[in-house]
């Protein structure tokens, strides 16, 4: 009994030591540190300006103001909030040749990685729906989908995906840290964290993985069943403009939804190489926040007209609005 509380006495004390945690350097060398620095800059404006656009296309013109680009609307949010949580702190560490982060500049990351991308992945789910009812139940769309109906889902996507990420904060932050501070990634996230934990004292939080889990594969199942009825009704269509203007706004959704969630799943476990995990990790956290401002608008000529006239106004002329930012 007394070596068991010693032990748990020193695990405590070792956890409250922790003042800041040490995050993977992708460079020992300023040259590719600075390198990395101007790589994750291009991404990063990238993905301000993918996002950016689809968000003052949408709020400036009217004929945007559907359900669907309202929903695009906060997907884009997402994706801006979740790139800007882990990109500028990695990018100021290599250009200051610096590796620490805080412990609550940690936590933060952690629960807004995991608010920001949860809440994405429940929009999509929503977004499914949007696109089943257009399709499947064109006549009741409006009735199902109304404007408070889809404030009502997007907050209720933006609240589960809060209250998931507090849950995963709190269990993790709270587990007794005996395993140093170095975390072998470029930003914090709860794998890496949980492996600096005491061996005997992480069963909570993956009990709460497990529920999670179960939780996305309810989304996924939704999301394919969506999917399932849309294809259905797609190809009883007998006109041919009628299949290209359905899967012009399916398929960019269908798309996202498989790229998210297949980049999600092939998170690696922590026996395989750092190397595959940072690589994974740079996938599910910069690539859809880039790529899905390119998918959504590759195929939809309402909002790459909307897109281009944002830019035309922007760089062309900035004397007055134009006619489309009015009603």
């Amino acid at each position: 009994m007394w070596g068991y509380n010693h032990t748990r006495r020193k695990q405590m004390s070792n956890h409250s030591s922790i003042t800041e945690f040490l995050l993977l350097a992708f460079a020992d060398t300023q040259e590719l540190q600075l390198l990395h620095f101007w790589l994750f800059l291009g991404i990063y404006l990238a993905a301000l300006l993918g996002n950016g656009l689809i968000i003052t296309a949408v709020a400036c013109d009217h004929r945007l103001h559907t359900p669907m680009y309202f929903f695009l609307l906060n997907l884009s949010l997402l994706n801006l909030g979740s790139i800007s949580t882990t990109v500028p702190k990695s990018m100021a560490n290599s250009l200051w040749d610096n590796r620490a982060i805080s412990f609550l500049g940690c936590a933060a990351q952690v629960f807004l990685l995991v608010f920001l991308m949860s809440a994405e992945y429940f929009l999509l789910t929503v977004m499914a729906f949007d696109r089943y009812v257009a399709i499947c139940k064109p006549l009741h769309y409006g009735t199902l989908l109304g404007s408070r109906a889809c404030v009502h889902m997007a907050a209720a996507a933006w609240g589960c995906g809060f209250l998931y990420a507090v849950l995963h904060t709190a269990n993790t932050f709270s587990l007794p840290l005996c395993q140093g501070n170095a975390v072998d990634q470029f930003f914090c996230e709860i794998p890496q964290i949980l492996k600096l934990s005491c061996s005997d004292a992480y069963l909570r939080e993956v009990g709460v993985l497990v529920v999670s889990v179960f939780v996305h594969f309810c989304c996924f199942v939704f999301i394919v069943l969506s999917y399932v009825q849309i294809f259905r009704a797609v190809l009883r269509i007998p006109s041919e403009q009628g299949w290209h203007k359905a899967f012009s706004t399916c398929l960019p959704h269908l798309a996202v939804d498989s790229f998210t969630g297949t980049i999600a799943y092939l998170k690696p476990p922590s026996i395989c190489s750092p190397s595959l995990d940072l690589v994974v990790a740079v996938l599910y956290s910069l690539v859809p926040p880039v790529v899905n401002p390119l998918i959504y608008s590759m195929r939809n000529r309402e909002l790459k007209n909307a897109m281009r006239k944002v830019i035309s106004w922007t760089f062309f002329n900035n004397s007055k609005l134009p006619v489309f930012f009015h009603k």
